[in-house]
């Protein structure tokens, strides 16, 4: 015990180290050295030879990552279909090559072997046809469908063209979500038998929010952007990334519910959702419980987890810097490990959502460097979407409960 400036007594943090892991444990198979290494596997291949020249399409969120700091990787081509975020992009990538929209590149371009897709939710199942079938890989912002139709045309298309396909899912790549994958990897949950997973994205006060013509909730021109009265279940890939990006479970069953109140938003969409927030039970292939939820109007905001084994529990504090494991007891630093080997040297630094940006970034470069499947393949991206879309199904029929249809390789 030692004291707070107060002179109060306070339990010390356990540093995380060899020693303290093993204490937490109980285990001398963990080391330090396998817990900051198994985000892929390997550290990255810094031999490589190999230079993936990348397209970037969309302006706003995807004129946040680093492509362009892997040193095995060069943006030779971005696009937007508005001129500000086209310049956006084209300073934030050093790129001279501007394309008026995606069509355009796809015409025109001869120096892509990749994309990153960052338009519009809806969109993305779209445009990843389109660049797969020009015989691009592809890596897309979350989620990778709306639609169950969409998941079956993706799965499909994947095993037709044989190109990579990786979903940017930060949740994923936490580094409290690192960390928790670790544990679950060296046995140290035990059955991980339960996981409370949430998305929160407060909209607001329903009385004003949705009058600010400058948010995004409308287009340039006035007209509204895809996100006026999205379900909350079509985005669920934040929350369900902290369980299948943890244990790589299948979700077979779920129920969902749904609230909502009289406002414009919900009253009149083109999704037909009346809905704010929703809430999922679902169950696993392993016979495990998730709790999911998305919000779109709660006073909170973020993403977190808690994951529940029969040796050890960990829990994601608001600031998602802190994990709180139940036994032995007391708190654990989470790693950096952005500081590791995990990452080429310029790469080394803190990013978007959680330290994620970085790792999203070397990991699509490095798979196709190695010419092997992304961490967050087409399959694993699935898993993490399509729980969703069955769940707002279930929601707007009262939460009966529905099964879930799997995608895997190969499938018969």
């Amino acid at each position: 015990m030692k004291n707070d400036r107060n002179g109060q007594g306070v339990e010390p943090d356990l540093e995380f180290s060899r020693r303290c892991f093993l204490e937490l444990s109980g285990s001398a198979a963990l080391t330090t050295g396998v817990l900051l290494t198994t985000f892929v596997g390997r550290a990255w291949p810094k031999e490589a030879g190999k230079t993936i020249r990348m397209g970037v399409v969309g302006g706003g969120f995807g004129a946040h990552f680093y492509w362009h700091e892997h040193p095995n990787a060069v943006v030779t081509g971005v696009t937007d279909l508005r001129p500000d975020r086209r310049q956006r992009l084209q300073k934030a990538y050093r790129c001279d090559n501007v394309y008026d929209s995606l069509e355009q590149m796809i015409s025109k371009a001869r120096d892509i072997d990749a994309v990153a897709i960052f338009s519009g939710a809806p969109d993305h199942a779209k445009h990843v046809k389109m660049c797969m079938e020009r015989g691009w890989h592809v890596v897309s912002a979350c989620p990778a469908c709306v639609t169950l139709e969409e998941a079956e045309m993706l799965a499909e298309l994947k095993e037709k063209t044989g190109l990579k396909y990786m979903m940017a899912e930060s949740s994923y790549y936490r580094q409290d979500c690192i960390f928790a994958r670790n544990m679950y990897q060296g046995g140290e949950f035990g059955q991980l038998f339960y996981s409370e997973a949430e998305y929160y994205h407060d909209r607001g006060r329903l009385d004003t929010f949705w009058k600010d013509k400058r948010s995004r909730f409308y287009q340039p021109d006035g007209s509204r952007s895809w996100r006026w009265g999205y379900p909350p279940m079509l985005y669920p890939t934040h929350s369900l990334g902290f369980l299948v990006g943890v244990t790589k479970e299948r979700i077979i069953k779920v129920s969902c519910l749904g609230w909502g109140t009289k406002h414009h938003f919900l009253s009149d969409n083109v999704y037909n959702n009346p809905f704010w927030n929703e809430t999922a039970i679902m169950r696993t292939d392993k016979g495990h419980m998730c709790r999911c939820n998305v919000f779109w109007v709660c006073k909170a905001h973020g993403e977190r987890a808690q994951w529940f084994g029969e040796k050890a529990t960990l829990y994601m504090t608001k600031e998602g810097v802190h994990g709180q494991i139940r036994t032995p007891g007391g708190r654990i630093k989470i790693p950096r490990y952005w500081e590791t080997d995990m990452l080429p040297e310029k790469m080394r630094h803190d990013s978007g959502h959680g330290g994620s940006a970085v790792f999203i970034s070397a990991e699509f470069v490095n798979a196709l460097i190695e010419d092997r499947e992304p961490a967050i393949d087409l399959y694993e991206s699935l898993a993490m979407t399509v729980p969703g879309i069955v769940a707002h199904q279930s929601a707007l029929k009262g939460g009966e409960q529905l099964s879930v249809p799997q995608f895997e390789f190969p499938r018969s």
